[in-house]
Order: structure tokens, then sequence, then C-alpha cells
């Protein structure tokens, strides 16, 4: 490897460490995007020179150093030029989901004091146009794309295009404006606000400093080592801290390219395109991925699941024998190579996880076995822990430090203990200033010697390794008294390839029960194969075959379990949920105490004497 790849960007700052490598990259591919069907490469000259335009736009609109501005806007590279631009000009950087409805939008600008809105299009644009006039602080609209705006006439809105062009000029005309704002900000002042989704309540804007972040850039794992030859994947909201982080702060850092997919429905198609070799994905995606192979097996020929099975088994042995330490003989490692070259490669090819050099799981628990399977495919599958308000540094399994079923330990510089109640605690430069306009959240989630309480349940064993049970709100007490971690039975249900998700229910009652989403593709599947007859996902949902099939899933992880741990009736949801349903999170799980509410009278069918 050159010295000039190895060489990592410096500042105390976040703007000014993404400036050093704009100069130290200069050439070198920043990002790729696909437009029309064609995949466009661009610099870091050109990154720098979209996102030093904006900035100076913003300080023509006189955004002064400390003002926020937010995003509204799918993940794409003109979040990622208006992410850099806010930073540059000394502001502060804010992003709001773009599945949220006009209110919320109403409420986050409100709630930052958004000087400035990026939009991504007139969809979005519309939110903001619904509810402006309640918002006084907002003086300037940006539009990404204007197709279908060109008879807008507002004094307020601007497209990208022509707020560039407005920095340009500013620029030319005060050329030591941009020096000065880039000086204006130290390592300890607010760079990004990180709003919680809001599960319960409204959502809390968690304050993450220059210094936060950095902590995290600079000591991210260096055993997973990456460079300008790797290429990420960014699909999850920028909004997110795990894809701002992992994705778009790492990049920075590193080097590697970022490639930002078309959009969430392409995933699949975008990886196997990219093949990337280093890549974060929430569970949802690894537990899509398998069951893609997992389907495709069940229609090969019986020499072919053979093979498959035969391969998978010397992985299997692999695996494991790196999970506990051991060493690989020669002879096993020489099967494994065979293995992988005449059968496992096509299936890794098949999903695009062929040239992957590093895999992080996170966001969300994930079933062991899950992960298991990925290692004896040769898929190197670490599960990771953060939070949003610990800039998503906290623990993390790594290379020859692993342990199935944990978070792994704590990532360097940061500081991790359990509570004598079973709570996990966190300390370090990573750990957030507190939530924006509310001392008192903040003061409840921060004690006096700086931990951080997460509200996570965990143990940790001898080794160092922390073990998430669940969140402390999410424990279920039965009506007999016993604690039971939904999570784990979750899990286990989610392993399945019909079932994409599921609510296990049961607090102060005589038994567990569970809502499940089915994997809409595979039932549907399933269903045609067998001449099932169904019209739309309610009646697939509500076939009979589909309520046995669910039933033998859950039969299967009930063996798991002990008697008072087994789910002894289930309801399918039978409508099918997106990315703009309140009942999921950007990361696509559902939202257990919303779940709960809405779906009550389902709930309550489950328990009723006859039912």
């Amino acid at each position: 490897m050159s010295a000039a790849l190895t060489t990592r960007p410096q500042g105390d700052t976040v703007a000014r460490k993404f400036w050093h490598a704009v100069q130290l990259r200069g050439d070198r591919i920043a990002l790729r995007q696909k437009v029309l069907g064609i995949w466009e490469e661009q610099s870091w000259r050109d990154l720098g020179g979209h996102a030093r335009r904006i900035a100076m736009a913003l300080a023509a609109d006189d955004f002064q150093p400390g003002d926020v501005a937010s995003i509204l806007a799918n993940t794409r590279r003109e979040w990622s030029y208006s992410d850099y631009g806010i930073l540059l000009a000394g502001g502060v950087s804010s992003g709001i989901y773009p599945t949220d409805a006009a209110p919320q939008v109403e409420y986050l600008c409100a709630d930052s004091g958004s000087r400035v809105l990026f939009v991504e299009d007139d969809e979005q644009l519309d939110k903001i146009l619904e509810v402006r006039e309640r918002l006084p602080r907002l003086r300037r609209i940006v539009v990404f794309d204007t197709e279908g705006l060109a008879r807008l006439n507002d004094p307020m809105v601007l497209s990208l295009e022509a707020f560039e062009a407005r920095g340009a000029a500013f620029d030319q005309a005060h050329p030591q404006e941009f020096e000065r704002r880039l000086a204006s900000r130290t390592e300890r002042d607010l760079a990004i606000l990180i709003y919680t989704s809001g599960t319960t309540g409204k959502p809390k804007g968690a304050m993450l400093s220059n210094r936060n972040l950095r902590s995290v850039m600079e000591r991210f794992a260096p055993e997973l080592s990456a460079d300008e030859n790797d290429d990420k994947m960014a699909f999850l909201p920028l909004c997110h801290i795990a894809e701002r982080m992992i994705g778009q702060f790492l990049s920075l850092e590193t080097g590697a390219r970022l490639n930002y997919v078309e959009n969430p429905e392409t995933i699949a198609e975008n990886i196997r395109e990219i093949a990337p070799t280093i890549i974060l994905c929430v569970p949802r995606v690894w537990e899509k991925f398998f069951s893609a192979v997992s389907i495709r097996l069940r229609e090969a020929t019986p020499l072919q699941r053979w093979a498959y099975r035969a391969a998978l088994a010397i992985g299997y042995r692999i695996a494991d024998r790196r999970f506990a330490g051991q060493p690989v003989g020669l002879a096993l490692a020489a099967a494994f190579r065979l293995a992988r070259f005449l059968v496992l490669d096509n299936v890794r090819k098949a999903i695009g996880v062929n040239r992957m050099r590093w895999a992080i799981s996170g966001a969300a628990p994930i079933s062991p076995e899950l992960i298991r399977w990925y290692h004896a495919l040769g898929v190197p599958l670490y599960e990771g822990w953060g939070m949003s308000e610990t800039a998503v540094g906290g623990a993390i399994n790594l290379p020859g430090a692993m342990r199935l079923g944990s978070i792994g330990r704590p990532q360097p510089g940061i500081e991790m203990k359990v509570s004598p109640e079973g709570e996990i605690l966190v300390r370090g430069d990573n750990v957030f200033m507190g939530y924006l306009n509310l001392p008192e959240k903040t003061a409840e989630a921060m004690d006096a010697e700086g931990w951080l309480h997460t509200g996570d349940v965990g143990t940790v064993d001898g080794q160092g390794f922390f073990k998430i049970t669940d969140r402390m709100k999410d424990i279920i007490i039965t009506a007999g008294g016993k604690n039971i971690t939904p999570s784990e039975i979750e899990n286990e249900l989610k392993f399945s390839p019909y079932i994409t998700d599921a609510v296990v229910i049961g607090d102060r009652r005589a038994y567990l029960t569970a809502l499940v989403m089915i994997d809409h593709e595979n039932v549907e599947r399933y269903a045609q194969e067998l001449n099932i007859p169904f019209t739309n996902f309610q009646s697939l949902c509500r076939a009979r075959e589909v309520q046995e099939l669910i039933q033998l899933e859950i039969a299967r992880v009930n063996a798991k379990f002990a008697r008072v741990e087994q789910v002894k009736k289930f309801r399918l949801i039978e409508h099918k949920l997106t990315a703009e349903d309140e009942e999921l999170t950007p990361t696509m799980k559902l939202k257990r105490k919303l779940v709960n509410e809405k779906y009550r009278d389902l709930i309550q069918s489950m328990y009723a004497a006859n039912s």
C-alpha cells in the first residue's frame, strides 16, 4: 500500500478534516451514484467544490457559525454535499427522515431552530411549504431535484444549482470568508444533531460535538482497516447515526469510496453491481439475503442441494474453530478453498458479497445462527453496538476477538460497565453533549461521573465481551413473575425466510403471543408453488396454508425455549408495511410500543377465552 493511501486527514473539527481530505486526495474517487442507469464517479476535488459553494451560499444568506440547517432527503450524494457544506460554513447540520410527515418536519425545524432547509424534491418541498408560516426562523429552502417545479416562483426557494452559483459568486467577492468560516468552530462545539425516532413522545435531538465524532472516526476498530481501495455502500438514512458515521464520516477518515444506492427497493440489485468490500447493514437486510438463498435452494436440483449442504458443512467447521480461537488445519483450509471454488463463491456472487472484507450488523439484535451462516460462506460479519448518543461508538466483535451472541468488547477509548440494576453504562469522548432544549432528559441520561445510562440490559463475561439481553423497558414480566427477554425469541423467529419481523407480547399476561409480519415475496412464492389462491396481501395472510406455514415456523422456534418462553398464539399483521408506515423505524424495525397500542384489539383476541 502506498504512503498516500495510508495518510489520514488532519483537523480538530470534521470540517477541517474534510477540507484537508479534499486537498490530500484531489482527483481520487470519493463517491459514486447511479444516474439514468450509469454509475457516475466524483472525485474528492468535485465533492469539495460542491461543499464549498454551498458553504459560501449559506454565508451569502447571513447564515452564521453555530446556526442550524436541516436536510430532508433520501440518501444521495447531494445529502453529503449539503452536510459538509453546512459544516464548512461553521453551521450545525441536522437530518430529517424523508418519511416524516409535515407536522413532524415542522416540529424538527422548530426545535432545532433551522435557518435553512435542504429538500430532495417537490414531494418534500410540499411538506415544508405547508408549515413554513409557523417557522419564523426559516429563511431559505434549497431543492436538489427541481423536476416538476418549473413554474414555481417563490423568493425563499432556490434550486441547489442556483444556490451553488450564488455561493461561487460570493466566494469570489469575499476571498477570505471561507477560511474564516473554516476556523470558526472548535472541537468542543456542536457539529450535528441526530434526532431519535421518537417511538414514545417527541423526538429528542442528540447533540454531537466535533470531538464526539472525531473520537469514533479516528479510533474505530483499527483491526478493520480500510483505505482508498475499498468500496462501501450507502443506503440507510444519512440522518441516522449508523450510516452517517460508518458510511459517510468513516469514508472521510479512510478514503474508502462511498456508493449511493438508487433507492431502498434496489438494494439487492445495487449490492451485486457494487460488490462492496465493506458494508454496514441492519439485521433485516442480512436476513433478506439469507432468505433469498434459502428460497433458491428449495428450487435447486437434488445434486445442487447436496453440494450446498456439503460445502456449507465445511464452512461451519472453519467458522466454529475460528469462533473458538482454535487453529484451522491445512487439510480443512484446503477443503474450504475447494468448497468455495465449487459452490460457495457462486452463492456469495448471487447476493453481491463476493468481495466483502468485513461487514457489520448493527442498529438491532441479530440471530447468532445468522452470523454463523455468513462466516460459513466466508463472509466476515461482525455484530456491533452503538447509539446516537455515543456517535455509534460502543462495542464490536473483531477478527480473533469474537463471541457469538455478544456485541463484542468496547472500542478504543470507550469505557463500558454493567450497573447493579443490569443496565449497560458507557463513558468516553464519544458520549454526546446532551439533548437539545431538554436539560431534564439530559440529566436523566447522564450521571455526575459522566456515565451514559443506555437503557439496554446486559451482561459482561470474564473476557470483557458484552451481551445485550433487551431494552430495560421491553423486558416482559409474565403473570407468573417470570422475566423474559423478547428480543431473543424475536431474533429466532426472524431467522425464518418466511418471517420479516415479530413482536412478542406477554407482559403481565399468562402466556406469550406474537404479532408477525410475513416476508411478502417468499410467502407469495410459497403460495404460488402450492397453488394457494389469494388476491392481495390480506388474503395471502388469511390463507389457511399460510397460517399453518407460520405455525410450523413458530413451533420450530418454540422447541429451543423453555415452556414459559414459548409463543402460544400468533396473529399476522395483514397489511404490507413500508418505511412510510408509522409502525416501522427508519432502520425497518417494528416499534414495540406503537404496535402494542395500534393492534390492541388483535392482541386481546389472542387472550380471549375461546381464541
